[in-house]
């Protein structure tokens, strides 16, 4: 057999085994959650697909759109999560590369006294040595796929970073528009209770005048001045739940716009669209950032354990270098000067304390923890979603419920006061209505901002803005 074919032969088997590898074949673990939705949500997978929905499409509102905009321009939350993206990428490239040699330029010059005693023949001499050339250092081949696993590892971990801040990017836009809706709750309730108070304001000038007319008691100027300072005082809660909300608001988008200038006025028509759909809780798998992520870290703790298997095999690295040598520096580059070396070396796992079958049940164990966290993790967003459900279809019942409730209190502070003024009922009557009236209408504003929220949490718990993966 030939030189030439004998090396062949070894760069074809060198080649061969290079594409083996020791990494389990990945199964995606089987979904620990119904095929479907509760009974009670059966239209939410009719047609068998959600939709994906824009976030500039969901929200309506102008202004909570452009607060949005803001930050994610500004937040330094989603600004850390994109900067951990680019630390993963790097980390990915610094691990890859080790797939590949590294070959460097290489210059030195050493020159040495050898003694009269060591030298021969029997005197002394000095020697000099420069070498000037390209080396290849302790390059693996990798044989088992070690390096290929520990490569695949960290491109995983990569990926999951990137889900990550997907799921930054989409808690962010939540949380933005639930603390929009909320601020124009209380901004709703604190009008209300501006208004009420002028009326109730004038009701206490009006009993003062009764009373010193002989007409209204003692009793009912206490009362009036009861309701009265009762109004003041929920002036002063929802104006500090108006402000606290604001400035959540003026946090989230980086403190980038002026706590007063945002919902000067409240919203007009809504602020965000209601036609969000669940789809099947399958699709949960390809939409929800949080369960990607998990299922990337799963991917990367599986080959971690086939560099773990590698660490058993020998591990063959090569050395070499190829120049030019010379005694004298002005022959460095003459005729007869080239100089190369080549030493392979392999290393073969003898005894080693056990700790290659320990890294490897480490290993296993860590994948077996992944997998627990992954199925963790879809069982949450199913329950998410149930509850974001819930609370959406329940919440839009009670609101028109309580405004049908806030119109009829209305209507009956409305005949309390004439018959109080005709003097037909007397005075408990009337201050019952109107505490009962300005109960209702805040339940209404209540209801109405809690469903809102229950839409906003719905947006966020299918996976959000889905389609826009790529904006990252």
């Amino acid at each position: 057999m030939s030189v030439f074919l004998t090396k062949s032969l070894w760069v074809v088997a060198v080649v061969v085994l290079s594409g083996c590898t020791l990494t389990p074949d990945y199964q995606r673990p089987v979904a620990p959650i119904p095929a479907a939705w509760p009974a009670a949500f059966a239209g939410e997978q009719q047609g068998g697909s959600a939709a994906s929905i824009a976030w500039q499409d969901f929200v309506r509102n102008d202004e909570a759109r452009e607060l949005v905009h803001l930050a994610l321009e500004n937040n330094r939350d989603l600004k850390t999560a994109l900067l951990d993206i680019e630390a993963a990428r790097a980390q990915y490239r610094i691990q890859r590369a080790d797939r590949y040699p590294f070959i460097d330029g290489q210059a030195s010059g050493q020159r040495q006294r050898v003694p009269a005693d060591i030298g021969s023949p029997g005197q002394d001499r000095i020697s000099d040595r420069y070498e000037v050339g390209l080396g290849l250092t302790a390059f693996e081949l990798d044989l088992f796929g070690r390096l290929r696993s520990l490569s695949e590892a960290a491109l995983q971990e990569y990926l999951a970073t990137e889900e990550v801040a997907r799921a930054v990017r989409i808690s962010l836009i939540v949380s933005v528009l639930e603390s929009y809706v909320v601020a124009d709750g209380a901004l709703k309730r604190r009008l209300l209770t501006q208004e009420t108070l002028q009326t109730r304001q004038i009701s206490l000038n009006l009993i003062s005048q009764r009373r010193s007319q002989g007409v209204a008691s003692a009793l009912d100027y206490q009362d009036a001045i009861a309701l009265t300072e009762e109004a003041r005082a929920e002036l002063e809660r929802t104006d500090r739940e108006f402000q606290r909300a604001r400035n959540a608001l003026a946090m989230l988008v980086g403190n980038t716009v002026d706590r007063d200038a945002i919902l000067t006025a409240p919203a007009s028509g809504s602020i965000i669209s209601d036609q969000v759909h669940a789809g099947l809780p399958a699709e949960l798998l390809q939409r929800r950032p949080d369960i990607l992520a998990a299922e990337r870290r799963l991917m990367a703790r599986n080959a971690d354990i086939g560099a773990a298997r590698a660490a058993f095999f020998p591990r063959l690295s090569l050395t070499g270098s190829y120049g030019s040598a010379s005694s004298d520096l002005s022959g460095l580059f003459e005729a007869g000067s080239g100089a190369w070396t080549f030493a392979p070396r392999i290393d073969l796992p003898i005894f080693r304390g056990g700790q290659n079958r320990a890294s490897l049940d480490l290993a296993s164990v860590r994948r077996d923890r992944a997998v627990v966290a992954y199925e963790r993790t879809i069982q949450t967003a199913f329950r998410e979603v149930v509850d974001a459900l819930d609370g959406r279809e329940t919440l839009a019942r009670e609101a028109q419920a309580r405004r049908a409730l806030a119109a009829a209190s209305t209507q009956a502070l409305t005949l309390a006061e004439a018959r109080y003024k005709q003097g037909v009922d007397g005075f408990l009557r009337y201050l019952d209505s109107q505490r009962s009236s300005f109960a209702d209408r805040v339940g209404a504003i209540d209801a109405a901002t809690e469903h809102d929220v229950a839409v906003v949490q719905l947006f966020g718990a299918v996976g959000g803005d889905w389609s826009a993966a790529s904006e990252l």
